[in-house]
């Protein structure tokens, strides 16, 4: 439900704000707009507001909307139509003013205006969350190298568990996800890149990363192809929060238990806990715990899951960590308004900038197509964005935002970015595009466009069956 709910919330909200983009402008050039649509299909709400009563229409799917504005080429397909089926009446007559305000009669830069709005307004969406979030403050992991995989090309560039990452291609970062990202951009650029780490000496090295070999499946995290991985503190086997209906609850778990052994083996961290837990689905295990001044013997049946296709165990109860620990693994970022506008401002930028490279990369074949999701891979990001808490699902709607207002931007016929495309054609021509080149365009932009859905959504059915 959660899911459900999260994700008609980001449709909605970015659907409305693509639209809206598109009708304020439309209202700026004085071209008359009849509807307003979140949704297509059958109308589940419909008002006429305004002095043009144009119809704000709430419909039942809930998977785009549009703008409809007042538009001879349209009226004239609408008239035949009638006519060829035996319909035709003189239902609504639009004065010679009104006709003025047509879409189609409005000068090529207005157009253009009217197309641009949506995938500006997405844009400027972004940047508004962006800077709200950066001005609150961001809680990250700060960028402490753990494990660094043997034979790795880390390994090879000499990178050592404890160090902390300083620079990116001379960019400082605060966080993991700041070098994360900074990384994967430069993957895409470049065959190699510098990064400074500081060790415990206050030893600062420069290391040259190399990226020779990295496959493009875009699925994979940069970190792991490069074989660098965040810290793990080794934490103790004591219990914090007990999830309701879990396994843990139901044997009578309770939080601040220490964990002494299972199965008579001896653990000393919650590592060793997890892996016992989840190579024993469905298999009783005998748990001894230190709970105030007493030692108790509690069996324990872990609950079936499924993790990327194979069956694990679950107890239901998280790690108790002390805020000592969080501390030193945790940093906040905050910046002054100015500053977190520039910011957001250059993330929003570079976000859009990085979508379209690896769209281009994938037209020729460098980057796999496994990137592509659609609706089912939107929603459970929604629904894990949502759990996660407003910042988190904030961050992931600025994200879509950005993609959605990239996506409509591509020169595909019944996109923006394909009307935006005829009218760039129309300034160097010096006359519009005839109605049977942008038909045949038409046709073929539904092919295209079908097929990137096909493509989204097979790739969304093979995740979930695939795990």
């Amino acid at each position: 439900m959660t899911t459900l709910i999260a994700f008609i919330i980001t449709i909605g909200i970015l659907v409305t704000i693509h639209e809206y983009g598109h009708f304020q402008v439309a209202r700026w050039c004085n071209v008359k707009v009849l509807r307003f649509s979140i949704g297509f299909g059958k109308p589940l709400w419909k008002k006429t507001f305004g002095k043009d009563n144009t119809e704000f229409v709430l419909a039942a799917i809930p998977l785009g909307g549009f703008v409809k504005m007042l538009d001879e080429r349209e009226l004239k397909s609408e008239r035949e139509s009638a006519i060829d089926n035996g319909q035709y009446t003189e239902q609504s007559v639009y004065s010679e003013a009104e006709l003025k305000r047509a879409f189609n009669r409005q000068n090529v830069w207005k157009r253009i205006a009217i197309v641009l709005a949506g995938p500006v307004a997405n844009l400027l969406l972004a940047i508004l969350l962006y800077w709200i979030l950066l001005m609150q403050g961001v809680t990250g992991m700060r960028p402490i190298i753990g494990e660094v995989e043997v034979n790795s090309l880390a390994a090879s560039a000499g990178f050592k568990s404890g160090e902390v990452i300083q620079k990116v291609a001379g960019t400082p970062v605060k966080t993991w996800t700041d070098a994360r990202w900074i990384l994967l951009e430069q993957s895409l650029e470049s065959k190699s890149v510098e990064v400074e780490t500081l060790n415990d000496m206050n030893d600062l090295n420069a290391r040259i990363l190399s990226f020779d070999g990295i496959d493009s499946d875009p699925e994979i995290d940069i970190l792991k192809k490069v074989g660098l991985n965040m810290i793990k503190p080794i934490l103790p086997p004591i219990l914090g929060e007990i999830l309701p209906d879990s396994a843990a609850q139901k044997s009578n778990f309770q939080a601040n238990d220490k964990i002494l052994s299972i199965d008579n083996v001896k653990v000393t961290d919650w590592e060793s806990v997890v892996s016992k837990v989840k190579a024993n689905p469905n298999q009783s295990l005998q748990f001894k715990v230190a709970r105030a001044q007493e030692i108790l013997t509690i069996a324990v049946i872990p609950e079936q899951m499924t993790e990327n296709g194979k069956k694990i165990g679950r107890l239901g109860a998280s790690v108790k960590i002390d805020q000592s620990i969080l501390d030193k693994l945790l940093i906040e970022v905050q910046y002054s308004p100015l500053e977190a506008f520039q910011k957001a401002i250059f993330k929003t930028w570079d976000t859009a900038i990085f979508s379209l490279k690896m769209l281009g990369r994938m037209l020729t074949g460098e980057v796999s197509i496994k990137g592509i999701s659609g609706p089912v891979t939107i929603a459970t990001f929604a629904g894990e964005s949502a759990n996660l808490g407003l910042t988190t699902f904030l961050s992931f709607l600025a994200l879509v935002s950005i993609s959605i207002g990239v996506l409509n931007l591509l020169p595909i016929p019944v996109l923006d970015g394909g009307h935006l495309m005829y009218y760039i054609v129309e300034i160097f021509k010096g006359s519009p595009v005839s109605d049977q080149t942008m038909l045949a365009g038409q046709k073929i932009g539904f092919v295209l466009l079908g097929l990137l859905m096909t493509i989204a959504i097979f790739n969304d059915f093979n995740r979930l069956i695939t795990g």
